[in-house]
């Protein structure tokens, strides 16, 4: 049996990770639970699993993943505030199921250099899908890593026809569930750009070997393209619990966890190459993996910011990334050492220039 600790568990990572516990209850026993600020849900779901340890908030969080023993700590936490419950649960010698993806791209070599090699356990269902595949092959023989995108509600428009969108449309995401942040940055593509980062810091491969594309069925999670000319691709219908399952169990797979494909119906799966005029995103978020350092919290922050406004009314839809762009190219790096402390404060100043950016454009 292992023991858990759920971090984001009224999320929906978190609420489905408890799906897959609950039908499993003599493989998992969750130690510790904890949430942004949501009291009654927090205090049901201790109830239910009989959780002694629970924490409210950031610094609670913390301090549980440090004084709980737990085999996994799943991060399901939503943002860069996941860092510190990230780096804490690294040091605690805990494997790391990590859905949290802004605490990796945020802390980069503070994340991986604190790791030991298979601590972290991608949770998003494509690297979740690129750490199965890469079983087929060796290190050596990976060519390259395709990471695909559904496109989001606005698959297909131009760059002219995104201008006016609007927010509720930015939240009606074809295939996927999830939450206001994560929905709007599928829709943008920033998502996307972000898992590019974290494919790179999770499986040490060249950002020249990192390729998107567009896959509207949501049906292939990804794929590894091996020297040969083989490609594996993993494929299941668009349901978190399967790799959910995997990170909290890996590398066993867990019965029943998801939904398998239906061979006996007729589908096709299409794919598409990435507009890049339309969705920028994923070519700025290589360019600021590639500079590294505080760069990847600069982009991340300054989207952070402006994915708030837009939904506040602020700025339109392509003003989230065009504002991102200009963050990233107007920061300055401040040469001090990368720690969290210098993190925090790259970040304040991403986020002081983004709003600035806005306030102006408002006016």
């Amino acid at each position: 049996m292992r023991s858990v600790i759920i971090l984001g568990s009224s999320g929906s990572i978190g609420t489905q990770a408890l799906d897959v516990i609950r039908a499993n209850p003599r493989r998992f026993d969750v130690v510790g639970l904890a949430v942004g600020s949501n009291r009654v849900l927090l205090a049901e779901q201790a109830a239910e699993f009989s959780v002694e340890h629970t924490a409210v908030g950031i610094d609670e969080a913390v301090q549980l993943v440090r004084d709980a023993d737990a085999d996994v700590v799943l991060n399901g936490i939503t943002g860069s505030v996941g860092l510190a419950p990230t780096l804490a649960a690294l040091r605690r010698g805990s494997t790391l199921a990590l859905a949290n993806k802004e605490s990796l791209i945020v802390g980069g070599d503070l994340v991986t250099r604190l790791a030991a090699p298979g601590q972290i356990v991608p949770v998003d269902s494509e690297h979740s899908a690129i750490a199965q595949a890469l079983r087929a092959g060796t290190d050596d023989e990976v060519r390259r890593l395709v990471l695909t995108a559904s496109g989001g509600p606005f698959r297909g428009r131009t760059r002219e026809q995104l201008a006016g969108v609007t927010p509720a449309e930015a939240l009606a995401h074809p295939t996927w569930d999830m939450g206001l942040a994560v929905t709007t940055n599928s829709a943008t593509l920033v998502n996307k750009g972000l898992e590019v980062i974290e494919a790179h810091l999770l499986f040490d491969v060249a950002y020249d070997r990192i390729e998107v594309v567009v896959h509207p069925q949501s049906i292939v999670h990804s794929m590894v393209e091996f020297v040969d000319g083989s490609t594996i691709a993993q494929a299941s219908p668009p349901d978190m619990r399967l790799p959910i399952s995997l990170g909290l169990d890996w590398p066993h797979r867990v019965a029943a966890a998801g939904t398998p494909l239906d061979w006996s119906k007729a589908a096709s799966w299409t794919f598409e190459p990435l507009d890049s005029v339309a969705f920028p995103a994923v070519a700025l978020a290589k360019q600021v993996g590639r500079a590294g350092g505080e760069y990847p919290a600069v982009f991340n922050a300054a989207n952070e910011e402006a994915v708030a406004a837009f939904h506040e009314g602020r700025i339109a839809f392509l003003d989230i990334v065009d504002t991102v762009h200009a963050v990233v190219e107007s920061h300055e790096a401040s040469g001090d050492a990368l720690s969290v402390e210098s993190l925090a404060a790259a970040e304040r100043a991403a986020r002081r220039a983004a709003n600035d950016r806005i306030t102006r454009r408002m006016g």
